[in-house]
């Protein structure tokens, strides 16, 4: 008979109900002397951190297989038959090299599995037994959460905005509300369903203006973010498993109602366009004046006295040049009163503006005495004052495309400093 050439295989997994289990060192050391005390021959020492719950997904225990077909070893020294396999796949896959002859011997800390049919029977009965105990885990634990969620606390870590309450007991901690954080989880929502900010101007305002930072002090992710603005659970409601289709209502207080969270949802889906697609009348027009970069601008909506709700255009500097920028907000009317205050100011002849908006010119002075009282005798003689107007007029009426084209024209350069625009002429 052919000596026994032993491989030593050592595994643990990190899983909770292997926390009992001897470390992979322990394993190892303690083989090592009952190797000793019997005068086994060992060839080599394999280790693993790797679940067996599922078979072939361990690959330093398939590479043990292969290397037994190749003859290289022919018998296995491990702590104990669960090491080897919890799994129907791998304890066949096991047998059968018993079976061909190629693996004499499986050895453990108080047993030896040789090539006899007791034997191997005997082998597949305690792995089975461990199978049959690691599915049974599994399904109690499936229970326990399920029972969890009927109680109305999602299992897990709780979102932003909320905590663990730890509890000596297992099973009965609470999810508390944070009060540092729960106010401006409540204010994310409320910018984006009333002030139309999108997430990026949210996460700009939590990283830049107001620090924000995790219950463990790290900095907050876009994908955190985003997570947070699809989370459901902070008006009341959770799905467990996510994508189950399995809804709970939750124990814990909600911190924004389900209103809010629809009407933010819906205008993150309804204007991705906030950024970089929507066009504003006077955007890329108007540099800073305190740090060189652009203006750009938001939508704002506000309630009235009538409870009524306005929408507000705000220009503002992008903060590219300098992120910490403080040239303040200023309101579209604001800025068109000042645009048009400086109209009187621009010699309009140097700018042959009467050229390039000839026709739009004649079209408005035909309809000036209805809207500013001039007679045709009047509008005859004073064509610079019926451009002045004209230009007055589109930047309160006209349209975004002919506001950008009426101050192109002018080819002046716009400075917003202290909300006061400046103009410096070429």
């Amino acid at each position: 008979m052919a000596p026994l050439r032993y491989c030593l295989y050592a595994r643990k997994s990190s899983e909770e109900d292997e926390r009992q289990a001897l470390s992979i060192d322990s394993q190892i050391q303690e083989m090592m002397q009952l190797a000793k005390r019997e005068g086994l021959h060992i060839v080599d020492t394999r280790k693993e951190s790797h679940s067996a719950k599922e078979s072939g997904c361990r690959p330093v225990f398939n590479e043990l297989l292969k290397d037994i077909r190749a003859e290289k070893f022919n018998a296995i020294l491990t702590w104990a038959p669960d090491r080897v396999s919890r799994n129907a796949g791998d304890l066949g896959s096991v047998v059968d090299m018993m079976d061909q002859g190629h693996l004499k011997e499986i050895r453990t800390n108080g047993q030896v599995f040789k090539n006899s049919p007791n034997e191997k029977f005997l082998l597949m009965i305690l792995c089975s037994q461990a199978k049959l105990e690691n599915d049974n885990k599994g399904v109690n634990v499936k229970r326990g959460l399920r029972a969890k969620c009927d109680l109305g606390i999602r299992p897990g870590n709780c979102p932003i905005g909320y905590y663990n309450e730890k509890l000596v007991v297992r099973g009965k901690s609470r999810i508390l509300i944070d009060p540092e954080r729960a106010p401006i989880v409540r204010e994310i929502f409320e910018k984006i369903a009333y002030n139309l900010w999108n997430g990026r101007q949210i996460y700009r305002w939590l990283i830049d203006e107001i620090k924000f930072t995790t219950r463990s002090g790290n900095k907050l992710m876009p994908s955190g973010l985003y997570r947070m603005l699809e989370s459901t659970f902070y008006y009341g409601d959770f799905e467990f498993p996510k994508g189950s289709g399995n809804w709970y209502k939750g124990s814990h207080e909600p911190i924004i109602t389900k209103e809010l969270f629809e009407r933010a949802r819906d205008n993150l889906i309804s204007f991705p366009r906030r950024y970089g697609v929507h066009e504003f009348g006077f955007t890329k027009l108007i540099k800073c004046g305190k740090c060189g970069s652009g203006i750009t601008a938001d939508e704002k909506i506000k309630k009235n006295g009538n409870g009524e709700m306005i929408i507000h255009t705000y220009y503002h500097c992008t903060k590219f040049r300098d992120r910490f920028c403080d040239e303040p907000y200023i309101r579209e009317a604001d800025l068109i009163y000042q645009l048009s205050l400086a109209m009187d100011q621009i010699d309009f002849d140097k700018k042959k503006l009467m050229e390039s908006i000839h026709e739009e010119v004649e079209k408005f002075n035909r309809l000036s005495k209805a809207v500013f009282g001039q007679t045709s005798e009047t509008r005859n003689n004073s064509a610079k004052v019926d451009v002045k107007s004209y230009a007055k007029y589109i930047l309160k009426e006209g349209k975004n495309d002919e506001k950008r084209e009426l101050l192109k024209s002018l080819r002046s350069e716009f400075i917003l400093l202290d909300k006061k625009i400046i103009i410096k002429e070429d």
